[in-house]
């Protein structure tokens, strides 16, 4: 049976997580994809291209991606390679503080570019990226000209 598992599913948004996908064949070529949906509603996404090793699995800080948004060993290559669906946007988190991007990460057999919406993946996960600390106060600053916030820890 195969698992994908993000390694904390919950985190600060600048900590490195680990994603592993076990129970592959060995030498099976893969394709991992990671999407999220920000406060807009817009979607951003990243895929890369693998080749499961001898013992059927695939670690992207240990595994070269054969293609995809990104070649090459990047342990964070699917959270830092989110494109978006509609040319322009960018990714902003406006509630740093009440609520964390949920990131879904799926992985498919063999090497697809599109995924149609009736494509199943082979496993499924989701994990949690917080821009702000459990018990950080937020302090919104308004002096003149000056806007901004201070983030002041518990």
């Amino acid at each position: 049976m195969v698992e994908v598992t993000v390694t904390p599913q919950s985190s600060l948004a600048d900590r490195p997580v680990r994603v592993q996908v076990r129970g592959l064949s060995p030498s099976q070529l893969v394709t991992l994809r990671s999407w999220l949906t920000d406060e807009q509603g817009e979607r951003f996404q990243a895929r890369a291209f693998f080749c499961a090793d001898g013992e059927g699995e695939v670690d992207p800080g240990r595994h070269a991606a054969l293609g995809g948004n990104y070649t090459g060993v990047w342990p964070m290559g699917l959270f830092w390679f989110l494109q978006p669906d509609t040319l322009f946007r960018r990714l902003i988190k406006w509630d740093v503080a009440g609520s964390p991007f949920l990131i879904h990460l799926e992985v498919f057999d063999g090497l697809c570019v599109a995924t149609e919406p009736q494509d199943q993946p082979l496993a499924s996960c989701k994990a949690e990226r917080w821009y702000v600390g459990p018990g950080v106060q937020r302090v919104p600053i308004r002096e003149g000209r000056v806007r901004g916030a201070l983030f002041l820890p518990p």
